[in-house]
């Protein structure tokens, strides 16, 4: 008897799994057809589409220098004596033509009374060696002196008109030592410290200080060659060097109107270098506050630098595929297809495209997020503006996990007990 109700049991068992797995089959055939039908009915996905044109895409580069006074000067002592006096102090902003060091002047100014002396005795030797030869020209005319006698009185003029302009010489050198003895500031700017100080003993060549000024200043820097040749075909086309705008940005300094000066480039080199394949160029930067000094690091942009007729997509719209970056292009049904593609540089918000696309191709330009290749799209204008697509993604991603952010809190918060339940385990 209990064999049977065993038996029995058994039999319902197997009935019942049978029926268990025959429903779950049937469920499961059941899921694919209705995921099918939903996949079916799922309507076209909306995205920005563009289609693809050569256009000229301005770009974003910055290139390091280092902050250059190109009107730095070391002044030097031209004159040998002793530094009587220094008229600033360290650090001063001194105008052009101040005084600066004062190097003996009496010792000079008596040299150049010396000369003016020497001169005018030159120039009395000279009234009377013309006073001889004209006498002397009168006597021979008269055949009252020789000939000989004549010739050496137009030599003694001829010599006394040497003396004199020896002596000119020689005032003027010595006007000129006594200019030197004070010295005078060739540029405005910012003066360092005193190499020498007063009492001691220069000579000529004895470096006293150095003066910089610093507005404006210049930087130098090398472009590579492609941009070189860019800018270069921007200036072929129309404009000069003073026209193309660059600005400039200290590394380290926060925000502000003193973090970034504007300028424009002065010189475009016209060789390349052989060791570094670039082309050396200079910008010149208004610094009126001083914000900025000479030996700064920066990073110089320049602005207006563009590639002509290239191929360019948002940057959002390249994705990582199997081959390599890629892109979905729309075929004649606007069904998306990927397509693996060569990059080239990113100028701002823009990729631009080396291979793998060619104009009139229709590529989906907006967020790439969610699509699948053979996906129906519903292509959406778009204005150009790459930067709004990027900044568009970047909030949506931002609000999205802030989303997630706050789900995961609540979740957090009711997972924990209350107090009185705690009480209670």
């Amino acid at each position: 008897m209990k064999k049977m109700i065993h038996s029995r049991r058994a039999s319902l068992v197997t009935l019942v799994a049978a029926l268990a797995l025959s429903a779950c089959g049937q469920e499961q055939n059941e899921a694919p057809q209705q995921g099918q039908g939903a996949q079916q009915e799922a309507p076209p996905h909306k995205v920005e589409v563009a289609e693809m044109a050569r256009q000229d895409i301005p770009l974003d580069k910055s290139y390091p220098s280092l902050l250059r006074s190109d009107d730095e000067v070391t002044l030097v002592a031209r004159v040998n004596g002793f530094l009587e006096e220094r008229h600033f102090e360290p650090g001063q902003l001194v105008e052009e033509g101040d005084r600066l060091y004062t190097i003996e002047p009496d010792l000079y100014q008596a040299t150049v009374n010396q000369r003016e002396a020497d001169l005018q005795s030159a120039r009395a030797e000279l009234a009377r060696a013309q006073r001889d030869a004209q006498r002397f020209e009168q006597l021979l005319s008269q055949n009252s002196v020789s000939r000989q006698q004549y010739d050496q009185a137009l030599a003694d003029q001829r010599v006394a008109q040497a003396s004199v302009a020896q002596a000119e010489a020689a005032l003027t050198s010595a006007n000129l030592d006594l200019g030197y003895s004070q010295v005078t500031a060739p540029v405005s700017g910012m003066i360092g410290l005193s190499q020498i100080n007063v009492g001691n003993l220069v000579t000529s060549g004895t470096e006293l200080a150095t003066i910089t000024p610093l507005d404006p200043l210049e930087v130098r820097f090398q472009l590579p060659q492609r941009d070189a040749f860019e800018l270069r075909r921007q200036l072929r086309d129309g404009g000069d060097t003073s026209d193309i705008r660059a600005r400039l940005s200290i590394p380290g300094v926060s925000g502000g109107s003193d973090s970034e000066l504007e300028g424009h480039l002065d010189f475009l080199g016209s060789r390349v270098d052989s060791g570094t394949s670039t082309v050396q160029a200079s910008a010149t930067f208004e610094n009126p506050n001083a914000a900025v000094l000479p030996g700064q690091f920066v990073r110089v942009r320049i602005e207006g630098l563009k590639r002509f007729e290239v191929l360019a997509v948002p940057e959002i719209a390249v994705t990582q595929g199997l081959m390599g970056p890629q892109v979905f292009v729309l075929d004649e049904d606007n069904k998306a297809r990927e397509r693996t593609v060569s990059l080239g540089e990113v100028a701002g918000p823009w990729q631009l495209i080396r291979e793998g696309l060619e104009p009139g191709d229709r590529v989906v330009v907006g967020d790439p997020a969610g699509l699948e290749p053979g996906m129906t799209i519903d292509p959406q204008p778009f204005d150009g503006n790459a930067e709004d697509i990027v900044e568009d993604v970047e909030q949506e991603e931002t609000q999205q996990q802030a989303e997630a952010a706050e789900s995961m809190e609540e979740g957090a918060a009711d997972s924990q007990p209350a107090e009185g339940e705690e009480g209670a385990q």
